[in-house]
């Protein structure tokens, strides 16, 4: 690359000092890692290498395991310093394997043996690993080796937009038709329960009211209530209700208090209402939010360009769960193409348990997955639910992670069938079981020719460090990962992985962190694999186009360029859970391919400069650290060559 340096003539000491003159002569500087790596010492960065690579090996592994996906271009510099090829999970069309049907006799989900010899994870070994990763992220000199490459990154970032941001910017003005407002966008991290703004749920409460006054709605000691009674009990006419008298949307006093925030859940305060209206699972068995969410599909359709992937939850407190949320979706036809659902599961236990609706953790286990297995193995056991299941992706873990932790998962921590205690199971332990019933679930599901589902939790939002490790460890995505900006050994790795961070800096800015101090824009530039996302319209949004408020607002506050957007827009397909067929449409059929070839500007209006850039300097920090590797490991051969052929010591 070539940058202009200024040269003064006639400086220090001369008699035209005064009147120096400076000239502009190109200099040729390397941007390339050797330039900044000299500056460590070898052992060090040998040892940080090591470190890393250990770390990149463990994500690998859990991913493969789990049939979740691990990034291309780190895989290929990986199977260089791997024993054997690694396998790479490509987006494919599965196609139908039918296998007899078996009893679910022998399932059982804590960690015992099933009928068919499928793979899990092994909780020692979990265990061991994850206590690699925790000394890893505390490790002083990987630490600052982690940091230096993350400050080399930032800066030569700046620098490829000092050189090339014109030439970015010509580019996409070349590609007729396509423009920000018309390449796809997902929303990567949404709650279907507030999926509307404020505005729109004020609308429909007031039409619900004209319209169907009479109809009963809740029960209230065996006596059923109509909308009308409802209301009046509250002193409230249609007239009377307003966006201010709803009272959804998050303020000041929300500001790291999340039991404010779900407070605002409740319409006018009160817990009936969002019974009524955003509940699936009521006396009028969610008749009002599925005409909700089908208008908020409907818009989306309209704009043709945005998708969403909406969450729904599954608490696990009884066994009919799933058949109830599948039964409310089929029976209102809540579906769209621009729409695909993950399923949240609330880490609420504690809450379960005191009120002694569960006896054991594994029981709340058994609850959220003996459902998807029975389907699996006999789609007719649950014909809705196997409907369903057809549009859901993956799964979210959710709930306030600032909450106390008062366990340490380690091998002494009680198996589920144990777990009988109030406390509620920490982070990492609700995580890994997830992963670990997902992946049985998951090679059973590919047996059977259905698609497979992923991980992607809730995770670094508030709370320790260590949730970030288990993110790293067992998720193909995260939402949130604000905390990695005090972590750079995770950042590094995160960057590496090309872990997507579906990230809403409005959300935050309401719950966590300010919206000025949010290190979406530091991860932008560094090359993390980021995307925007609304999490809440209704507490935080107030257009109908939440997902372009939430754009339109990171743009003007980060003066993010048209490339920058389009960018991020890109990511969050990438990283979302349409099908590849989709995503062939949407991006380009060559979109699995690496760099540049990977993309095609007249769909995804990104400009082939940014994706080379992006590509050659991932290749560069893996070249890096797998360099500095296999060199040692050069040495160590030499060694052991040199001694074998040393003279033995009193032999002529």
């Amino acid at each position: 690359q070539i940058c202009l340096i200024q040269v003064g003539v006639g400086g220090i000491g001369s008699s035209e000092s005064s009147g120096s003159h400076f000239e502009c002569r190109p200099v040729i500087i390397p941007l390339k890692s050797e330039f900044i790596a000299p500056k460590v010492p070898f052992t060090d960065l040998l040892d940080a290498a090591k470190c890393v690579v250990k770390a990149l090996f463990i994500r690998e592994k859990y991913m493969a395991l789990s049939m979740q996906s691990f990034c291309r271009t780190t895989a290929r510099y990986m199977q260089e310093l791997g024993e054997k090829p690694l396998e790479l999970h490509v987006y494919e069309e599965i196609p139908e394997t039918p296998v007899a049907a078996g009893t679910l006799q022998g399932w059982v989900l804590g960690m015992e043996n099933t009928e068919l010899d499928l793979p899990y994870p092994d909780l020692q070994a979990y265990i061991t690993d994850m206590n690699m990763m925790m000394a890893l992220i505390i490790n002083g000199p990987v630490k600052s080796f982690c940091y230096r490459r993350l400050q080399y990154l930032s800066s030569k970032f700046q620098m490829h937009i000092l050189l090339n941001e014109m030439k970015e910017l010509a580019a996409q003005r070349k590609v007729p038709h396509r423009d920000f407002y018309n390449i796809r966008k997902v929303d990567t991290h949404i709650h279907a329960s507030s999926c509307m703004n404020q505005k729109h749920l004020l609308r429909f409460i007031k039409r619900a009211m004209k319209k169907y006054p009479a109809e009963i709605v809740h029960m209230e000691k065996g006596k059923g209530q109509t909308l009308m009674e409802v209301f009046e009990s509250m002193n409230l006419t249609a007239y009377d209700l307003s966006v201010d008298t709803l009272d959804m949307h998050a303020d000041r006093n929300t500001f790291h208090r999340f039991d404010k925030f779900n407070a605002k859940y409740n319409p006018i305060g009160e817990s009936i209402l969002r019974e009524i209206f955003i509940k699936t699972d009521n006396y009028i068995e969610g008749k009002y939010f599925a005409h909700i969410v089908k208008e908020v599909m409907s818009d989306l359709e309209e704009s043709k360009y945005q998708n969403a992937e909406l969450r729904l939850s599954i608490y696990g407190r009884s066994h009919d769960e799933w058949d109830k949320l599948a039964r409310w979706a089929v029976r209102h036809k809540v579906y769209s193409d621009n729409v695909r659902w993950l399923v949240q599961v609330p880490r609420l236990f504690d809450v379960y348990r005191t009120k002694n609706q569960l006896a054991n953790f594994q029981e709340m286990l058994e609850n959220i997955f003996l459902p998807l297995f029975e389907v699996t193995i006999n789609p007719s056991s649950h014909p809705e639910l196997h409907l369903f299941l057809q549009h859901v992706v993956g799964f979210d873990s959710v709930d306030d992670e600032s909450k106390p932790e008062h366990h340490i998962f380690n091998l002494d921590s009680p198996l589920p069938f144990d777990w009988t205690e109030e406390d509620n199971p920490p982070y990492s332990y609700y995580l890994y079981y997830m992963y670990a019933n997902m992946t049985v679930l998951n090679h059973l599901r590919r047996k059977r020719g259905f698609h497979t589902f992923v991980l992607r939790p809730h995770c670094g939002e508030a709370g320790p460090i260590h949730h970030l490790v288990s993110g790293f460890m067992l998720s193909e995505s995260i939402s949130h990962g604000l905390l990695l900006r005090k972590a750079p050994v995770l950042q590094y790795l995160y960057y590496l992985a090309q872990v997507g961070i579906a990230m809403s800096p409005l959300s935050n800015n309401s719950l966590f962190l300010s919206y000025h101090r949010n290190p979406l824009p530091e991860y932008l530039s560094r090359g993390l694999m980021v995307s925007l996302s609304t999490d809440d319209p209704l507490q935080f949004h107030f257009t109908k186009e939440p997902l372009m408020e939430e754009y339109s607002i990171a743009t003007q506050v980060w003066k993010l360029s048209s490339c920058d957007m389009c960018e991020l827009a890109r990511n969050s397909v990438l990283m979302s859970g349409f099908t590849h067929k989709v995503k062939n449409y949407w991006l380009g059929p060559g979109y699995v391919k690496e760099g540049p070839e990977s993309n095609d500007i007249r769909r995804s209006n990104v400009p082939d400069i940014r994706v080379a850039f992006r590509y050659e300097t991932l290749c560069e920090e893996l070249q890096l650290i797998t360099q500095a590797v296999r060199s040692e490991e050069l040495d160590t051969i030499e060694e052991e060559d040199s001694l074998s052929m040393a003279p033995i010591p009193g032999w002529q």
